[in-house]
């Protein structure tokens, strides 16, 4: 597989202030992180609370600069997509994403006249996206206060997608949810990646749902890769005591067969 990124001796670090006369530290968030992540590829980053998993997510997506270390592009990512940023990442609270008072059709429109589109290219993607989120047009002419939670989250990965990103990341986007909602998500997210062909980066801290979703997983733990594999090898024989504990607490079994339910 080609790359679309990769990751080079990433580093972020924050300075601790000590108390009364100890002195300033340096505390190392993410720690040497070396990573390709591929064309098409649903990469899966897990690990404990705490460990850097989020902090990568913002260095991936630009909105925090690495201490040091360099991300490197494909060429055809920047050329072909300079009109926005080529990594959209969905939070937690992706309600902020959405005006409330805004109608969802408008703020998708927007999204996609930034991208040049012209009148007929802006209905023709527009359908396209709606369709891929399986959002009704009833959704689309109303506010982003009036939707539920799951609509919101819909909505907010339409306006997203109509940015046109080279990568979505999505960060703990199964947090909150009840096991319905859950599968719901996951089959949306499925379905994004194999129609869209979309490169996605997922932060979870639950594996078992990592497990149905990524084609590759990375364990993170104190800021540092502890782990890199297919989801099958990870699954089937970790090689990492922290992987090895992070499997054993949620009681998930190791076997090829469940993997391939």
């Amino acid at each position: 597989m080609n790359n679309i990124l990769r990751l080079e001796n990433i580093f972020y670090s924050v300075s601790s202030s000590g108390k009364g006369f100890a002195k300033k530290s340096v505390v190392n968030i993410l720690d040497d992180i070396n990573l390709n992540i591929n064309y098409g590829e649903v990469l899966g980053i897990s690990g404990e609370s705490g460990g850097g998993k989020t902090t990568l997510a913002k260095v991936i997506a630009g909105i925090i600069k690495p201490s040091q270390g360099k991300l490197v592009w494909d060429d055809g990512v920047l050329s072909g997509n300079s009109s926005s940023n080529p990594v959209q990442i969905l939070f937690q609270n992706h309600g902020e994403i959405l005006n409330p008072y805004r109608k969802i059709e408008d703020i998708i429109n927007e999204a996609l006249k930034i991208q040049k589109y012209n009148s007929e290219s802006i209905k023709k993607k527009k359908e396209e996206i709606l369709n891929s989120l399986n959002i009704s047009t009833d959704i689309t002419k109303r506010r982003g206060y009036e939707l539920s939670g799951g609509e919101q989250q819909r909505a907010a990965l339409a306006r997203l997608l109509a940015a046109n990103p080279n990568m979505l990341i999505l960060d703990e986007p199964f947090s909150a949810q009840d096991v319905e909602s859950q599968l719901n998500f996951l089959k949306l997210f499925q379905k994004i990646n194999g129609e869209l062909k979309l490169t996605m980066l997922c932060v979870s801290h639950d594996l078992n749902i990592l497990r149905k979703l990524a084609d590759r997983i990375v364990i993170i733990q104190k800021g540092k890769v502890v782990e890199e594999g297919s989801t099958e090898e990870v699954f089937n024989n970790p090689a990492h005591d922290h992987t090895k504990y992070l499997l054993k607490a949620k009681n998930l079994s190791l076997t090829l067969s469940e993997l391939k339910e």
